[in-house]
């Protein structure tokens, strides 16, 4: 008999490791899909909620806002890439990249979640930002991307128009907060394990084993 194993995956469509410890973390449970059975689900949460709607360009953003410089940003960002490709994700940094404000992007998400599209949503979301430098934060663009995942294009527009579930997402937002929850990645399994950051599949792996096991003696 398979365990029940719940993920919630607390994360912001602007964070770079999210791509990663999502891809890693995918790759554990793949490894333990016969123990387990996972209730998946995405959390919101903004790195820069003051983001202006015009952005802001990266590699600007970026030495402002945790004071390197731009050599050491641009190794960062190499490393990245190449964390990226371990769990076949293409970061394609270029001059023109820029950080949004994802507030919108979450909404839609919340909305996805109702929908069952939650997943391929946050994907599309993290392409679109990371691989073709779309901005996520414009609404056309938001509702071609939940169109994409066969959500009704419509509806997306109306939820972004009328500013549907922004009560919804700034209380989850306010709730991570509250717990703890400062920076992202961060994996919440079972409503009371905790696990930070982009980490690889093993560690994701065995951290997971680990709590089913102490469950299994308590």
């Amino acid at each position: 008999m398979k365990e029940p194993l719940n993920i919630q995956f607390v994360s912001d469509v602007m964070c770079p490791w999210c791509v990663v410890g999502l891809g890693n973390l995918n790759k554990a449970l793949a490894s333990l899909q016969d123990a387990v059975e996972v209730d998946f689900t995405f959390q919101p949460f903004e790195l820069n909620p003051s983001m202006p709607p015009e952005g802001q360009d990266l590699s600007e953003h970026i030495t402002e806002k945790y004071g390197i410089t731009k050599a050491q940003s641009d190794e960062n960002r190499a490393m990245i890439q190449a964390r990226g490709k371990d769990v076949d994700f293409d970061f394609n940094f270029t001059d023109e990249s820029r950080m949004r404000n994802s507030f919108d992007a979450h909404r839609l998400l919340h909305w996805a979640k109702l929908e069952g599209k939650q997943a391929e949503l946050k994907m599309a979301l993290f392409k679109a930002h990371f691989t073709h430098n779309q901005d996520v934060s414009d609404h056309q663009t938001l509702a071609n991307l939940a169109a994409s995942v066969n959500l009704d294009l419509g509806a997306a527009k109306g939820i972004l128009e009328n500013g549907h579930f922004a009560d919804d997402v700034r209380q989850q937002e306010q709730f991570w907060q509250q717990n703890g929850i400062t920076s992202v990645p961060t994996v919440i399994i079972n409503n009371k394990y905790a696990i930070s950051g982009g980490q690889p599949a093993d560690v994701f792996q065995n951290a997971i084993e680990e709590i089913l096991q102490k469950e299994k003696a308590e």
